[in-house]
């Protein structure tokens, strides 16, 4: 075990075997930011490669059923985290309570998952007629609801990789650790149809949340302990629950278009729509890396928020334009590769969504200065405001064409980024002054919690 790094001579190793003590500050951002848009276009390239393969070997009116269920058990995983993914970045505990502070939860976490997938599959009949049939299949309904809590476990594992300041493993684990199972899955799979794809994309999840905790094991140290002392869980409830609203409207249009575009304008539609929704997914994964390395950074040190708020804003602009001008002129080419069907009717769809991630990434890196700052109020208004566009135009202009979906996914976030960042400039933030954590117990390596 690592000695307690408040002796004098501690140092906190970086994978590349440089002192992190002596890495300058400005430093970390880029490195954070690097790790994190490595890990996300990873495992978004890897996710493309999977709908290409899913697209190839199953019908489109079962890629189409399929997307809505995928897009459920996402949003249901963020339901499930309560802002604890935020709050292990933003508040972690002391070291010799940050096992007890993870193990609480991972426990919330999965096992809010399982009761929010059961409810989710009890209710299809309102709101999903078309997904029944999944639901009363035994198996393929267990099995559902076993995926929603590895998809939670997943996404709360990987803020303990950022708050630690070890993004890299996320490139390893969720990129290509879970990409290479999913994209194996489907060819395995295929003779369950609409279950064989779902099935591939819940292989990908436990293979992840296994291999999240054998590193966090190893490298932090890690052991589950169910003792409450000073976990900060209860204190930092109203910025959880706060972050938890906030982070759940942001995902609710991401649940709702798929269903409102496969109940208004079928299922071949609704396939359409998710295979050019990943693509564009590759666009939005800059600003949202970028602004969760500005969000771990400045929660480390606040007293660096207005530079890593303008250095955040700089890597945005120089990457996420160009980016953004490769697919709006290449979309046609990279729906090409789907098949022809895809290419026909949701090119022009691509092109909006492309223009649209423009408007994501105001929303991403204002939400992610508020949630520094703890402007809780402003950050909710400004996703509910979002939500509220998003899914009141799409259902508006929905019978008018997938395009105009598109226009509503890009007019809601823009408003809902233009509101966050009034809110964010409109007076300076008054900068709350927390306590870091105290030095690391034997619990703990020092390395893997640095303060």
């Amino acid at each position: 075990m690592a000695k307690h790094s408040g002796q004098r001579g501690s140092r906190r190793s970086t994978p590349g075997g440089r002192s992190a003590r002596h890495a300058r500050p400005t430093d970390q951002v880029y490195r954070s930011s690097f790790f994190l848009l490595a890990s996300t276009v990873i495992t978004a390239a890897l996710g493309f490669l999977f709908w290409v393969v899913v697209a190839r070997y199953y019908t489109i009116e079962q890629v189409g059923l399929a997307t809505s269920l995928v897009s459920a058990s996402v949003l249901l995983a963020n339901l499930s985290l309560f802002g604890l993914n935020n709050t292990l970045i933003r508040f972690p505990a002391p070291a010799f309570a940050r096992n007890g502070q993870i193990t609480q939860s991972i426990v919330v976490v999965a096992g809010t998952a399982c009761l929010a997938a059961v409810v989710y599959l009890l209710g299809l009949p309102l709101y999903g007629s078309k997904l029944v049939f999944f639901r009363d299949e035994p198996l393929g309904a267990a099995a559902f609801v076993v995926f929603c809590a590895l998809a939670a476990v997943n996404l709360l594992t990987k803020s303990v990789f950022v708050g630690a300041r070890v993004p890299q493993y996320n490139v390893v684990i969720d990129g290509l650790l879970q990409g290479v199972v999913k994209l194996v899955m489907p060819t395995v799979l295929v003779v369950f149809g609409t279950a064989g794809i779902v099935g591939a994309t819940g292989a990908g999840y436990a293979v992840a949340v296994v291999g999240a905790l054998f590193a966090m094991r190893r490298r932090l140290g890690f052991r589950f302990d169910v003792r409450t002392r000073r976990t900060r869980l209860r204190e930092q409830l109203r910025y959880s629950f706060a972050s938890h609203v906030s982070g759940l409207l942001g995902m609710v249009p991401m649940m709702v278009l798929p269903l409102t575009v496969l109940h208004r304008l079928g299922a071949a539609a609704a396939g359409c729509f998710f295979v050019a929704f990943q693509i564009a997914a590759l666009l939005n994964a800059v600003s949202s890396a970028v602004g969760e390395a500005m969000f771990a950074e400045a929660s480390s040190d606040l007293s660096r928020l207005g530079e890593l708020l303008r250095r955040s804003a700089r890597i945005i602009a120089v990457v996420q334009i160009p980016a953004v001008a490769a697919v709006v002129l290449g979309s046609g080419l990279l729906l090409h590769v789907f098949g022809g069907d895809y290419r026909n009717r949701a090119q022009g769809l691509l092109v909006v969504l492309a223009l649209g991630a423009l408007a994501v990434a105001l929303r991403t890196w204002a939400n992610s200065a508020l949630k520094v700052t703890q402007r809780m109020r402003h950050l909710v208004l400004s996703n509910v405001l979002g939500a509220v566009l998003t899914i009141g135009l799409a259902q508006l202009w929905a019978p008018r064409g997938l395009v105009w979906v598109g226009w509503a996914w890009g007019i809601g976030n823009l408003i809902s980024g233009l509101y966050a960042a009034g809110a964010l400039l409109g007076r300076r933030p008054a900068v709350p002054q927390q306590p870091r954590p105290t030095a690391p117990s034997a619990m703990i390596p020092a390395e893997g919690y640095p303060h």
